[in-house]
């Protein structure tokens, strides 16, 4: 750890005290706070510490976190189908979720910030208290230009910023149902769409048979080809010597 993330940690932690959590990963400070302390800390961050730019704001979905579907330990040329558990996100619910996701809640508001009179950067976290409603105060009182991220986040993971201007959708389209970005929103979606001829015109219609979504990891598997050309090429040579 650098002197300066260290001693962002240590004044971080000094004011703030049991309001917060300080962590420290991959060169880079993470302030962790509830819902009920979200404005005041960020207000005191922008004030105090300099950080009069938020450059990013997301949602995050912790369903699911830390736990894995596939198991390649024993699974045969037949393919990695047969390595599926059926344990991934969107097998199960918030509430039946492995023991090995150990978040205490679900549903998180992660923002980057930034001070540019003080080169350093920050990222604070806050959880929705609410796993079915999940909710947090805005920010947009306090850096105005987070308006857009959090419409983002309220419409890809249904997280919903309280005192916002105008929280609407912002990359879905009209009528659209549901969060896409939740790890329990089925891959192929809800809804499919298709041209009419009889009616002259796009309709939408319930997807028929919708699966639970499945992760599959990239696998890079050894290509013998190089191999097996080198080994070729090498006994070319030895025979024409």
């Amino acid at each position: 750890m650098s002197e300066a993330i260290a001693s962002l940690a240590e004044r971080l932690v000094a004011h703030f005290q049991d309001r917060v959590r300080v962590t420290e990963a991959v060169g880079q400070v993470t302030l962790e706070t509830g819902h009920e302390h979200w404005l005041d800390v960020a207000r005191v961050l922008r004030d105090e510490f300099g950080f009069e730019q938020l450059v990013d704001l997301c949602g995050v979905d912790y369903l699911g976190y830390g736990a894995g579907e596939w198991d390649v330990s024993d699974v045969s040329s037949g393919g990695f189908s047969r390595g599926v558990e059926g344990t991934g996100p969107g097998r199960f619910r918030w509430e039946d979720r492995p023991e090995s996701v150990n978040q205490p809640r679900r549903f998180a508001v992660v923002a980057q910030l930034l001070s540019v009179s003080r080169n350093a950067r920050l990222r604070i976290r806050c959880f929705a208290p609410d796993d079915e409603l999940p909710m947090v105060p805005s920010l947009t009182g306090i850096w105005p230009g987070v308006n857009w991220f959090e419409r983002e986040a309220f419409d890809l993971y249904g997280v919903v910023f309280e005192g916002h201007p105008d929280l609407r959708r912002l990359l879905t389209d009209y009528g659209f149902i549901g969060h896409p970005f939740r790890k329990d929103f089925p891959l192929i979606g809800n809804v499919e769409v298709r041209y009419d001829p009889d009616k002259g015109r796009v309709v939408y219609e319930p997807v028929t048979s919708v699966q639970p979504r499945v992760g599959v990891p990239r696998v890079l598997r050894e290509d013998a080809r190089y191999s097996t050309a080198s080994a070729e090429q090498a006994q070319r040579r030895a025979g024409q010597g």
